[in-house]
């Protein structure tokens, strides 16, 4: 029964054929023991008695011997059939393996384009940024420039209102000083023509 459920590996199953063996050997020594034994026998009856249960044992070992063999066969059959189904799965484990690294291969290939595309398109991000940052600054100078130039024309525009605000004062000055030339151009006028005129007024 031990031969007959032993899961391998073949040394073991060795191991249990040597502890058998030995205890066949150990067997077939009584049965010889008994056989000499009723040979010894006086007595005729108890002779064929012995002899008789000598050949029971011999038949119960041979019995024993054939399953033994069976039991071996069997366990070998048994053993070689575990060995062939641990080589499949090793292969299938082996080719899986395989298709795993080859998919492992492919997703890094992947992965590493797609870093690629990634770093083209942050070099070109980089690029449109340099660029905007570019415009911004010759935008910032523009504007820099214009904000002098109002600048500028702010202080000529002042100075024009200045002058303005003096050639608007002149004018009235001047506006004044002709209606009181005018006013005592007049008067002396009247004051002749009164004279003439009216010379006893």
């Amino acid at each position: 029964q031990d031969i007959r459920d032993c899961p391998g590996p073949l040394s073991a199953l060795t191991e249990l054929n040597a502890a058998v063996k030995e205890k066949f050997r150990h067997l077939r020594g009584r049965i010889q023991e008994l056989e000499q034994m009723a040979k010894e026998q006086d007595k005729e009856s108890e002779k064929q008695a012995l002899l008789r249960e000598v050949e029971n044992h011999k038949k119960q070992m041979l019995s024993n011997q054939a399953a033994w063999r069976k039991a071996n066969l069997a366990c070998k059959i048994a053993i070689d059939n575990s060995e062939k189904d641990q080589l499949l799965q090793g292969r299938d484990s082996i080719r899986q393996r395989k298709t795993t690294k080859e998919s492992l291969a492919e997703s890094a290939s992947n992965i590493t384009e797609s870093l690629m595309g990634i770093s083209r398109m942050m070099s070109q991000q980089v690029q449109q940024s340099e660029e905007t940052v570019q415009t911004l600054a010759n935008s910032s100078r523009t504007i820099l420039e214009a904000n002098e130039e109002f600048k500028s024309m702010s202080g000529t525009i002042q100075l024009g209102r200045k002058l303005i605000t003096k050639y608007n004062r002149r004018e009235l000055t001047d506006k004044l000083l002709i209606f009181l030339a005018l006013a005592l151009f007049l008067a002396t006028v009247l004051y002749i023509l009164k004279k003439r005129l009216f010379p006893f007024l």
